[in-house]
């Protein structure tokens, strides 16, 4: 029996290979400080759990649902995103539709799109999918550095023309996994006139829109005047509202990329079960003081983060968003030296940036997922080792 030679471009998904550390580790009694992953640790705000609890006991929501999401789905989400973004004029049907989390509407764009000899645009370091459904698909990953010099945003004038005719999608992420770098209006602009240019479906990965802090407000790539005409975006209740196991999220923009990742979908899955859907129309009711409440929680563990490193010789300013921090390692380890030395010395599990790709060499990546105490006892471990930025 011989699995398809596919697999063999496709290493084990990051996280699986961390957590399957994790547990062997942990079998051993080891006492893991895990900051690797990106899953909320806070319960879903109970509002949500009452309104999916009373749409389980109705039995109209137990058969099937629709393939694109429920109407009253869809014409919340383009609601809210009227409310959060000021974007009018979505239309439900053919412009928005439901997705189980984001991962697998990002996967199915690809499908929906790359053919061999098809080339994609992925950041490096970058979500690990991009890469993975790119070869799933048969076509190309041809990666755009992030680079700290230029903010962690891609440099168009890098990509020849040559390569860039033979694109169909370019991928962005921002606020980004795994730098906690910023986009602006302006830059998105330059990507919507890119895309349009050579003819290629701009799709943003908004699944930080609202893990902001100190005041800041991520924009939607939506936000461009014309980007319909090239763009789509993809949004999760994962991070946001503490619903990671929920999957549940939706894409919206342009519709002719909306009716080809339809099309894969209707195929492939068989949509949300109606009562998480229900409570994800819950979610999108969350007033801005509820939101709030939540990300004070991360931004208040971004800041012992930032400071305990700090005080350890990290040169690093606090990130305006997402769950996490990404730091250079210090200097004269590579980043799976560095973070095999955190493993054996001080029971920290962190990934390794060039586990997100090449570029991603030199750094590793700190969620902020685990309670304020754990986060103490992280810092106090490191100052106890004696592992300093600067020494």
């Amino acid at each position: 029996m011989q699995p398809a030679k596919r697999l063999e471009k496709i290493p084990p998904y990051l996280f699986a290979e961390i957590n399957r550390k994790r547990e062997e580790l942990e079998a051993k009694g080891v006492d893991i400080i895990n900051l690797a992953v990106g899953d909320p640790d806070k319960p879903t705000p109970a509002r949500i759990l009452q309104v999916m609890h009373e749409a389980i006991d109705d039995a109209s929501n137990h058969n099937y649902p629709p393939y694109q999401g429920m109407q009253e789905f869809r014409e919340a989400a383009a609601k809210w995103m009227e409310r959060r973004f000021g974007i009018t004029g979505l239309n439900p049907y053919a412009e928005v539709i439901s997705s189980i989390g984001s991962k697998e509407a990002i996967h199915n764009t690809f499908l929906a799109f790359v053919e061999a000899g098809d080339y994609t645009l992925i950041p490096d370091p970058g979500y690990p999918v991009y890469r993975t459904s790119t070869i799933f698909a048969g076509g190309e990953p041809f990666t755009m550095p992030l680079k700290a010099e230029n903010n962690f945003l891609p440099d168009l004038s890098a990509i020849s023309e040559e390569i860039a005719y033979k694109t169909k999608l370019l991928w962005i992420n921002y606020p980004n996994n795994p730098t906690g770098a910023l986009a602006t209006l302006e830059f998105f602009e330059e990507l919507v006139a890119f895309c349009k240019r050579y003819d290629i479906l701009l799709c943003h990965d908004h699944a930080y829109s609202e893990m902001a802090y100190d005041g800041y407000k991520p924009p939607s790539v939506l936000q461009v005047a014309g980007a319909k005409d090239v763009a789509i975006e993809f949004h999760s209740l994962s991070k946001s509202y503490n619903m990671t196991g929920w999957r549940i999220g939706f894409a919206v923009g342009n519709a002719i990329g909306i009716q080809a990742l339809r099309q894969v979908k209707t195929n492939v899955d068989s949509g949300v079960f109606k009562a998480i859907q229900k409570a994800a129309i819950a979610a999108y009711s969350t007033n801005e003081a509820e939101l709030q409440a939540v990300m004070s929680v991360y931004q208040k563990r971004r800041d012992i983060i930032v400071k305990g490193l700090q005080s350890l010789g990290w040169p690093i300013e606090p990130p305006k968003a997402t769950l996490y921090v990404w730091l250079p390692v210090p200097p004269g380890y590579s980043s799976m030296e560095f973070v095999t030395l955190l493993l054996d010395k001080c029971g920290i599990l962190v990934p390794p940036g060039n586990g997100y790709g090449a570029a991603g060499e030199g750094f590793f990546r700190i969620a902020l997922t685990i309670p304020d105490e754990r986060m103490h006892e992280a810092i106090q471990r490191l100052e106890d080792a004696g592992i300093r930025y600067d020494g």
